[in-house]
């Protein structure tokens, strides 16, 4: 069975809650509540996200200071954010939000399409994340027990085989993304999701060159993806 990814919704209004549920129950993962700043780095403690939808307007914690918190965070400083809003301070307030560390940036009320969508893509990408680095443990494990027989050597090799070929999918659509982000008129959010998605397509890249044969990567270790 195929673990769910786990979505942090985070917002002082009950109200808002309930409906970002409705929105992204059709995506079928798990979807966790904090109504606050605080309750939120305490969920990101102990749990791995895949993205984080954040307000800004918060009493206490604002939404810009709770990203604060998450981006100084090793564990959690990879984790994609997308801010909400119920109002728009116009281009300053906006790049705020960005400099926060910000992946996207949506103002209410949003259209349940469009956000179920942007959610949806970083869903996806945590979950090959997750895929690629437990066959990559798996392959290492063989690798590291090596001098088992042959039929062990063919099945390692099977399995880099696999791993790369599921890599190289990744990496061509991520240069489809770029190649289509390649002129001006691409926005900060498409650019910003880009430039994390080449992150850790790179990382991934890197971990599974180490453990080519003749490199000497048996042990080489793979980078955290959250």
């Amino acid at each position: 069975m195929v673990q769910k990814a786990k979505i942090l919704l985070v917002d002082d209004r009950p109200e808002n809650l309930l409906a970002l549920e409705a929105i992204l129950s059709a995506l079928d993962q798990t979807l966790v509540r904090a109504s606050s700043g605080e309750e939120a780095l305490k969920a990101l403690l102990t749990d791995d996200f895949a993205v984080i939808l954040l307000d800004v307007q918060m009493p206490g914690m604002d939404g810009f200071e709770t990203a604060a918190h998450i981006k100084r965070r090793e564990r959690t400083r990879d984790i994609p954010i997308i801010f909400l809003t119920a109002i728009n301070h116009g281009p300053h307030h906006t790049f705020r939000g960005y400099a926060a560390g910000a992946v996207d940036y949506i103002s209410k009320p949003f259209d349940p399409w469009v956000l179920r969508a942007k959610v949806s893509v970083f869903v996806e990408l945590y979950m090959k994340n997750c895929q690629l680095r437990e066959q990559a443990a798996l392959l290492r494990l063989q690798l590291e027990g090596g001098g088992k027989g042959e039929v062990a050597g063919k099945e390692s090799a099977g399995l880099l085989a696999e791993l790369s070929a599921r890599l190289a999918a990744v990496e061509e659509q991520a240069e489809a993304l770029s190649k289509q982000l390649d002129d001006d008129s691409a926005d900060a959010a498409a650019v910003a999701t880009a430039a994390h998605l080449e992150r850790k397509l790179t990382g991934l890249r890197r971990a599974l060159d180490a453990l080519e044969p003749g490199t000497g990567g048996s042990g080489a270790s793979v980078p955290s993806q959250n």
